[in-house]
């Protein structure tokens, strides 16, 4: 598998790459290089456990719990929660640590583990590195130091997270959805009963799909990844708006009334709006990723709201905002982060804002999503090419600085190495289609003559 932990945790085929060993060595490795960081000094040490609905977790999970446990950690097993519900957990019980097993949007044979630190925060990349080598080092033999007796740790479920967690959803919405049909689509994932149960306390009558999961199902054809069912039911049901998660519900794509889809750009300028109304958008400001859609960047200076832009991922995101305190941010595919009530992209969250906002304006969710017009978009993947010399080739830089002079200011180009195929990611966006192809299939052939 390379590298253990990627941008989201260690992932990868549950039971081939991610072995019952290995979240049983990850575990107890996460447990010795938190304890020399000083994470547990001066008292027992608490981890919180959960994991999405996949086959595999069960096993995983009881593979993570015997690491913890055999390290001297008390472990509070949460069950099959969101991602965000185990790190919200996590802080509001002052555990020491929290992990997650889940593989997000990934088909169901994946599975991964991702760590909390106190607070419900992503661990820190040394951190992780640390536990990568420890982890390592005791897989080739060095000992463990083992405590006996009442030094082991003690295991219990923890029913109350469910509804602590959906508590503190209903808590942080600025106001009720009484009045709005909603219709649910819980990929068979995590908030299967969490989404629908905190939608139903905020007021909404809900319909659900894809909220039966049962181990094998999850992903599979429906969620955000797969919006067809949900844009059918929203008309069928002639709700107010639909809203889709992924296997962990850590992020969330919209339909509106007529079943057009809402990706996160439109998701994160309604937010934007809402929160500034409340004062609640510091230093009016929202960041995202560099691929959002030029038609969001131009929304946000027509509506007077500033936009920093960060590399690919919603960890990027997510350090930009702890370091200036920014309270929005987010990516197009739909993971959104309220950094005032979540320490993640939290999915049920971001749904029930979009719904808040609906409710209390008394508009369409289209009408709403209007706010920005997504410009045609046309991503090409050149594949077979040497990545690393996109920022260094001249004829490179010279073609997309005239595709730029081309475009003006109402197009983009942007040129990225994949992080894990040799392929070159050409994006163009422009106001015409047609003009976005063109560049982009010219730029292409650049890329193919100057890096291959």
């Amino acid at each position: 598998m390379g590298r253990l932990f990627g941008t989201d945790g260690v992932r990868g085929v549950a039971n081939a790459d991610l072995t019952a060993e290995m979240a049983l060595g990850l575990s107890v490795a996460a447990a010795h290089v938190l304890a020399e960081a000083g994470t547990f000094e001066g008292h027992r040490a608490t981890a919180v456990v959960g994991r999405d609905p996949r086959a595999s977790g069960e096993f995983l999970e009881a593979a993570v719990v015997a690491g913890l446990a055999s390290a001297g950690v008390d472990v509070l097993r949460v069950g099959v929660l969101p991602t965000p519900a185990v790190a919200y957990l996590t802080g509001a019980l002052g555990a020491d640590l929290g992990v997650m097993l889940s593989a997000s949007h990934n088909a169901m044979p994946d599975n991964g583990v991702k760590f909390f630190a106190r607070g419900g925060h992503k661990l820190a990349d040394e951190l992780e590195d640390r536990i990568e080598a420890v982890y390592e080092s005791h897989r080739h033999g060095e000992p463990w130091e083992r405590p006996t007796g009442a030094g082991v740790g003690r295991v219990r479920s923890y029913d109350e997270g469910f509804d602590q967690y959906v508590a503190h959803l209903i808590a942080v919405l600025p106001n009720r959805l009484d009045g709005l049909k909603i219709v649910l689509d819980e990929a068979h994932g995590a908030a299967a009963r969490v989404s629908p149960e905190a939608f139903s306390r905020a007021g909404a009558e809900v319909v659900t799909i894809g909220a039966e999961p049962d181990g094998l199902n999850i992903n599979d054809g429906c969620g955000s990844t797969h919006l067809d069912k949900l844009k059918a039911a929203v008309v069928e049901h002639g709700a107010a708006l639909g809203i889709a998660h992924d296997g962990d519900a850590d992020r969330c794509l919209a339909v509106d009334h007529t079943g057009a889809e809402v990706d996160g750009d439109q998701i994160l300028a309604v937010l934007a709006l809402a929160m500034r109304e409340r004062s609640v958008l510091r230093s009016d400001t929202v960041v995202a990723t560099v691929m959002s859609n030029l038609g969001f960047k131009l929304a946000l200076e027509r509506e007077g709201l500033n936009l920093v832009q960060t590399a690919v991922g919603d960890r990027y995101v997510l350090e930009e905002m702890k370091e200036h305190g920014y309270a929005l941010g987010g990516e197009q595919s739909g993971h959104v982060i309220i950094l005032d009530h979540a320490t993640t992209g939290d999915g049920t969250l971001t749904g029930l804002m979009l719904a808040a906002r609906v409710a209390q304006t008394g508009r369409t969710l289209r009408d709403l999503a209007a706010v920005m017009e997504r410009l045609p978009q046309v991503l090409i993947n050149v594949p077979d090419v040497d990545r690393s010399r996109v920022r260094t080739s001249a004829e490179l830089a010279a073609a997309v600085a005239e595709a730029e002079r081309e475009l003006g200011s109402t197009g983009r180009v942007l040129l990225r190495p994949s992080g894990t195929e040799p392929l070159v990611r050409v994006m163009v966006e422009a106001a015409d289609i047609d003009q976005a192809r063109t560049v982009a299939g010219r730029l292409a052939d650049v890329v193919k003559s100057a890096l291959g």
